[in-house]
């Protein structure tokens, strides 16, 4: 299991943001994810819009620390990025797209 997050440097809604993402799969993101507190409307395509106030609980919980380019890298790398107009792979789940949720990059 590797979950990676990045630092809280995105802004939105008057907060700054982490990305929270899984190199394995989007059932380990989900199931990480749960298991801080992320509500279901912060996952966002291929990631969880962590809060700067929970940073600190996702790398307790076992995220690792990596640099923005780096998340993408590795997300990219598994297979498992999803940019913005691209629908899910088939056969591969992606989980909860609700609205309303914080923005992301």
């Amino acid at each position: 299991m590797t979950l990676y997050i990045d630092p809280p440097t995105w802004p939105g809604h008057g907060r700054l943001w982490s990305h929270l993402v899984s190199d394995v799969s989007f059932e380990e993101l989900h199931a990480f994810a749960a298991a801080i507190g992320c509500p279901p409307r912060a996952f966002e395509r291929d990631h969880y819009d962590v809060p700067e106030a929970h940073y600190a609980d996702a790398v307790r919980a076992g995220a690792r620390e990596v640099g923005s380019k780096e998340l993408v890298r590795r997300l990219t790398a598994a297979g498992l990025r999803r940019p913005k107009g691209r629908p899910a792979p088939a056969g591969r789940p992606s989980g909860p797209e609700p609205a309303g949720r914080p923005p992301g990059p």
